[in-house]
């Protein structure tokens, strides 16, 4: 078959590939052309950009996922392929899910992709929640790259955004994207696309290890025999790069690399430096393309964030095409094209695979802007089958629809809408009921965390026995499975080839009988919930292309088919509750009369006497209202910074809530274990907050790790409550780049404050600060938030007025001069000597704690057996405060107050006992 086509590759990732790529599919689209695009591995997200720019579904070309052999075959089939607009589920139509084309077409369409009418002139028209509703699109940001093993396939990207700060209000608040009815749907002949554009993956010769380039971008355009369009970085050399590109000309004679594009030139005289280099040497340049900061897609933590979740994403597509369209040679982009062999081969076609099912059961797939990656073969295949397939937006839907006969819930980034997803409790037990009905359910990586229990903290739909949450850990790889047993989707004994790509654990991995087994481990969940003989549940985070596993659909369609002909499921009532971790759960909870207090982080019981004085002689007749200058200036010379970066607060909670309130970032993430409060404060707010748990480990202090770009603030304790862990200055700057950094600082005066990121300059920082631990003050709420001016200003416009009492003001000024600062910093030597008592002997009687520099430890009880020892101590006379209040702790864990001596020795004697028993 004669058609155009070239692969863009480049040396190595973050070159540039996506954006030369798809800023030639929409530059050359512009012009009238059909153009294909593709993607060389299972990168999910690059071809939503692919379609958004084509207006034809983006595709995955994967060796490993699916077979050599069916390369050319699913190459020719994308680029046949109709663009076509998928049917979303409408609740209120009862009509509305109707299949996106008869089971008997010739060439069924694929569900939920663009819609460009191929007749019409000029660009397509782009809708980001169109777009990409059902469009693979795997996650590859640049700040993912760096750490990824090569076993994996990551996309390059547009480059990163930065993170507004508030003072910037378009970074922040509620995210806009495009809302809309049912998509059109209009239904395509087939029609061979004018040219394919095939973007690579990593560098050129870069595929999975040990393995010889298996997977490569330069497999592949051989297996497809195509020319190949090299994409030369140009940062920070010049005639270097061009050398290294003409390596990659010579590395494999079986390969033509047949012309460069020059990316990221810094001026007319660098791009010509690098051309004559390429001239010399016979290669053509079709392009010096210059830096473009204007040009970005955000990332996320598995790389780009979806286009249909990017309202301004059809913006970014034009752009790229004009800059494309100026500083590339497009007619010779085509030329070169042309220049492909014909390709002896086949389209696939689904309908060769598999076989129509009897009664065209309704099968709907999760999408939306939770759920947006899916491979288009997937759907494909269901229709080839016989099946209707329909788009389930669990954002927007209340209901699933009449008739449903089962459920695809494909990957996506739930974990970000986690919150709106919670909040959908109708539509969650109407799932929750069908699935315990028996409803055929396959559900993969996002699927799986959906149907869990909890998800950072939120209600999902409770079908699986499982909790998940966020972790600093990226798990990807190839991997070779095999099904344990008979599964919804194999026989026992199947082997597969998948991917695994996430951030998340879930917690238990697997259920009794697992979904999959690779390397001795067992993954996911295969369950048989309505009790039927047979599993119609299966969850776990591999990705699968069906279409190199045809008979993985044909078995799904089967179990569709036949549950709709037993009648379908009824609906039943199910539990919606909701997170099982108080974050309003404090040590004051855990006192009782008669209990020794060592659950509250208060030093003393009440403030010295002298301090008790110095606040009665320096506040106002009551019946005048609060004036907080004085405390403004006090606190602002205290640290040595403007009186404009200073908020004194009504203690740490209000700050928290100020800042929530009055900042309303779009994707908070708190760092735990700490403090409860912020991330309370964040959802009485309304936002969605995802978590980043460190390990817990009892010799050390755990690297903050690369906090996941997405995030577009993020709430640190330092020294952290519960574990009294220290992390530097310099490793928090480090991890913050250039986000919101919110730094709870309660106990930092029990240090002597090397590590504060309190300065005179702050920006993009804020840092919140309490008198109530040191000077015995709870009472008074008495704390201050020191930051970015800007930011300040935004939380004291936020501020009711008069929040901050004046006994609380004069605390403040008081706790400020020389004086109260030096006897702060005795009292926190003798606390440093009695905690390091006091964890010795902890240690001596077999009871570790963390490496702590506050006035508390954080205590591993597990010798005692994993259930909380906290009512076995209150028993013995102590309160203390319990573990499991804090995420990412379990129950064998207690925070202690540091005591004094004789309460100590009490304390470690009533907990030896315990032991013993």
């Amino acid at each position: 078959m004669t058609l155009p086509r070239l692969v863009v590759a480049a040396a190595a990732s973050s070159a540039g590939k996506t954006t030369i790529a798809t800023g030639l599919m929409a530059a050359l689209t512009g012009q009238g052309r059909s153009v294909a695009g593709f993607k060389v591995g299972p990168d999910f997200i690059d071809p939503g950009y692919h379609a958004l720019a084509t207006g034809r579904p983006g595709r995955n070309l994967d060796p490993f996922l699916t077979s050599e052999e069916l390369i050319p075959g699913l190459f020719l089939h994308g680029a046949t392929q109709p663009a076509t607009a998928g049917h979303h589920h409408d609740p209120a139509d009862p009509t509305s899910h109707s299949s996106t084309t008869s089971p008997d077409s010739a060439a069924p369409a694929t569900s939920g992709h663009p819609h460009c009418d191929p007749a019409a002139a000029g660009r397509p028209h782009r809708d980001p929640a169109a777009a990409v509703t059902a469009t693979p699109n795997p996650a590859s940001g640049p700040a993912d790259r760096a750490r990824r093993d090569p076993v994996n396939h990551p996309g390059d990207s547009v480059s990163p955004a930065r993170s507004n700060l508030p003072s910037q209000r378009s970074g922040f608040g509620p995210p806009g994207l495009p809302q809309g009815g049912p998509l059109p749907h209009r239904p395509g002949q087939p029609e061979l696309a004018d040219l394919a554009i095939v973007e690579g993956v990593m560098g050129l010769f870069d595929g999975r290890l040990a393995s010889d380039g298996f997977g490569s971008t330069a497999h592949v355009a051989t297996l497809l025999e195509t020319p190949v369009l090299l994409v030369v970085d140009a940062a920070g050399s010049s005639r270097t790069a061009a050398a290294a590109a003409l390596g990659l000309r010579d590395f494999d004679p079986r390969l033509r690399v047949a012309g460069v594009i020059v990316n990221r030139v810094a001026s007319p005289r660098h791009g010509a430096e690098i051309a004559r280099v390429f001239e010399s040497a016979g290669m053509p340049v079709l392009g010096l393309v210059p830096r473009n900061a204007g040009i970005a897609a955000p990332s996320r933590h598995l790389g780009l964030v979806p286009a249909a979740e990017r309202g301004e994403s059809a913006a970014t597509i034009d752009a790229l095409a004009e800059h494309l369209a100026a500083h590339v040679d497009l007619a010779a982009v085509a030329d070169l094209a042309g220049t492909a062999a014909d390709l002896a081969a086949t389209a696939w076609r689904p309908q060769d695979v598999v076989t129509p099912v009897t009664g065209s059961p309704l099968v709907g797939v999760l999408a939306g802007r939770a759920f947006t990656f899916r491979y288009a073969e997937t759907t494909e295949l269901l229709e080839a089958a016989g099946c209707r397939v329909v788009e389930i937006d669990p954002l927007r839907d209340t209901a699933l629809p009449a008739g449903l006969a089962a459920l695809y819930a494909g990957g996506g980034f739930p974990e970000v809408h986690a919150a709106e997803l919670g909040g959908n409790a109708a539509l969650r037990a109407d799932l929750a009921a069908a699935i315990a009905d028996g409803l055929p359910t396959v559900a993969e990586c996002a699927g799986q965390l959906y149907l869990g229990k909890h998800l950072d903290g939120h209600p999902m739909v409770a079908a699986l026995p499982s909790t998940a949450r966020m972790t600093p850990r990226l798990s990807l790889g190839y991997r070779v499975a095999t099904a344990p047993s008979d599964t919804l989707l194999a026989p026992a004994g199947t082997p597969v080839n998948g991917h695994e790509f996430h951030r998340t654990q879930t917690l238990p991995p697997s259920g009794d009988t697992p979904a999959w087994q690779w390397d001795g481990r067992s993954e996911g969940f295969s369950a048989d919930p309505a009790g039927t003989g047979n599993p119609t549940l299966h969850a776990s985070y591999l990705h699968l292309h069906w279409a190199g596993h045809p008979d993985v659909a044909q078995r799904f369609a089967a179990a569709a088919s036949s549950f709709a002909a037993r009648g379908g499921h009824h609906h039943r009532p199910v539990s919606t509750a909701a997170d099982g971790i108080d974050l309003r759960h404090h040590g004051d909870r855990d006192l009782a009369p008669g209990l020794v207090d060592l659950a509250v982080n208060v030093m003393v019981p009440e403030p010295p006497p002298w301090l008790a004085d110095e606040i009665a002689r320096l506040t106002p007749p009551l019946g005048v209202y609060p004036d907080a200058r004085t405390a403004r200036q006090a606190l602002a010379d205290r640290h040595g910074v403007d009186p404009a970066m200073v908020l004194p607060t009504a203690g740490g909670a209000e700050a928290f809530g100020l800042i929530a309130r009055g900042l309303a970032p779009s994707h908070p993430m708190v760092v735990h274990p700490q403090f409860t409060e912020p991330e309370a404060a964040l959802r009485a707010a309304g936002l969605a907050v995802q978590r980043w748990l460190l390990p817990v480990d009892a010799a050390t202090v755990p690297a903050l790790g690369g906090w996941p770009t997405w995030a577009d603030a993020v709430f640190v304790g330092n020294p952290t409550n519960p574990t009294g862990w220290l992390h530097s200055r310099a490793g928090l700057l480090a991890s913050a780049g250039d986000r919101l950094l919110v730094v709870d600082e309660a106990f930092m005066d029990a240090t002597d404050e090397a590590e504060s990121l309190i300065g005179p300059e702050m920006a993009g920082r804020l840092v919140l600060r309490s008198l109530s631990k040191t000077w015995g003050l709870a009472g008074l709420r008495v704390g201050y938030v020191v930051g970015d001016p800007d930011l300040v200003a935004h939380l004291e416009a936020a501020q009711p007025p008069w929040s901050v009492s004046s006994p609380a003001l004069a605390a403040m000024i008081a706790t400020s001069t020389p004086t109260a600062l030096a006897e702060g910093r005795r009292r926190h030597a003798v606390l440093a000597a009695g905690r390091a008592r006091f964890a010795a002997a902890l240690a001596a009687a077999g009871f570790p704690s963390l490496p702590s520099v506050a006035p508390f430890l954080l205590i591993d009880t597990s010798a005692c057996g994993p259930a909380s020892v906290r009512p076995a101590l209150a028993a013995a006379g102590f309160a203390v405060r319990r573990g499991e209040s804090f995420p990412g702790l379990a129950p064998h864990w207690i925070r202690v107050r540091v005591p004094e001596p004789a309460t100590a020795t009490r304390f470690v004697a009533a907990l030896t006992a315990l032991r013993s028993r």
